[in-house]
């Protein structure tokens, strides 16, 4: 017998504490990003949010956590949402629930979804802001100003959400340092709890790498690691601890999903695209959310397939993972290595901790280059 997960009823999928729901749904498709997305219809929606209950369904858990990303999970209709809330209040054993995200964009949050997400247990936002200075909003194609992205997060705040994080991007095509403090300075006016602040990447499948392969945008490391440096410093200076390359929190507000994930504990992911580990087990979804619907509500698994780990590909992902966060990695894990650890201990990028090493500021700008040398 397979449930919808494409898994056998005797593996230990139930036993899994952590829960990703693809949500693949946009009001617009910005031109940086790879993930699977589509705009919202409508008349597909509903029968979306059917099946992903129904997938949630095949299995029994008890979740610590549960991230909603997308794609805009709040793009979907107030009504919609209900239904998927009740869906996972129903279906789920959530008396050991510590976190429950919601990704959402500044255009898509209303009053009306805030108190409905927070009413029904989500106690953490992540608001994917990217910038506080318009112009560069418009180049990066959100629907959203600078000052929306303050009024939705007071309307959050107001909400009872005493969790929240903005996302934010820098290494913009034509960005300036100037331009970068800026921002950093106005997300931290909004006392947010949690920062994510990512570099931009030229992504294959997107329009801004066809514009960086014809030369119209270029990547310049230099720059990159200013707005690295910058950040580092002006986050640190207001409390913030940077526990990953890309996110800072203040002390108690670290994403316990992400660390989870940083930390290689098994997930499921749920929805259209999205990938579970368990074990050495690991399997994706369809990346078409009409098929998915389809397949799911036909009674047939919406996975694509299963891959096998080996115990080396498992190791030298928990190093990839792991450097990138402060807590870093065990000495042993490294112990085959000891001239590439000792050229890094050299060099400034890395530090023996308690018979761990851990990468400095510099290391962890160049954290998938110090990775690449020991898998």
């Amino acid at each position: 017998m397979v449930d919808s997960m494409g898994q056998g009823t005797n593996d230990n999928s139930a036993a899994v504490r952590h829960i990703y729901v693809h949500i693949p749904f946009c009001a617009r498709i910005c031109p940086y990003c790879a993930f699977y997305k589509e705009r919202a219809d409508p008349a597909q929606a509903k029968r979306f949010c059917e099946a992903l209950v129904a997938e949630l369904g095949a299995i029994a858990l008890r979740p610590k956590t549960i991230f909603f990303g997308g794609g805009t999970p709040t793009a979907l209709t107030t009504d919609q949402l209900a239904f998927l809330l009740d869906g996972f209040q129903a279906q789920l054993d959530l008396s050991e629930l510590e976190e429950w995200t919601f990704e959402a964009n500044p255009g898509s949050v209303s009053g009306r979804k805030a108190q409905l997400l927070r009413a029904n247990g989500v106690n953490r936002i992540s608001l994917g802001v990217q910038s506080f200075d318009d112009g560069l909003l418009q180049l990066l194609g959100r629907e959203h100003s600078a000052a929306q992205a303050e009024a939705s997060f007071a309307l959050l705040r107001g909400a009872g959400f005493g969790n929240l994080n903005v996302d934010l991007m820098f290494g913009l095509p034509g960005q300036t340092l100037a331009q970068w403090e800026a921002t950093l300075q106005r997300a931290l006016a909004l006392k947010p709890d949690h920062i994510s602040a990512y570099c931009l990447t030229y992504e294959e499948d997107t329009e801004f790498f066809l514009r960086h392969a014809r030369g119209e945008f270029r990547t310049d490391a230099e720059a990159d690691a200013d707005f690295f440096v910058r950040t580092d410093e002006l986050l640190g200076n207001a409390g913030f601890e940077h526990y990953e390359v890309s996110n800072y929190a203040r002390p108690g507000f670290e994403s316990v999903h992400n660390r989870a994930y940083w930390s290689g504990s098994d997930y499921l992911g749920l929805g259209p695209s999205a990938v579970s580990t368990v074990g050495l087990r690991r399997w994706q979804n369809v990346s078409d959310y009409r098929v998915y619907a389809e397949r799911l509500l036909g009674g047939e698994s919406a996975s694509t397939g299963n891959e096998i780990l080996t115990p080396g590909m498992k190791r030298s992902e928990s190093i990839a993972l792991s450097l990138r966060t402060n807590w870093g990695i065990p000495a042993e894990w490294v112990d085959d290595r000891p001239n590439e650890v000792e050229e890094f201990v050299r060099l400034g990028l890395m530090l023996p901790q308690a018979e761990r090493y851990v990468l400095t500021r510099e290391g962890r700008f160049l954290a998938d280059s110090v990775a690449a040398a020991f898998i």
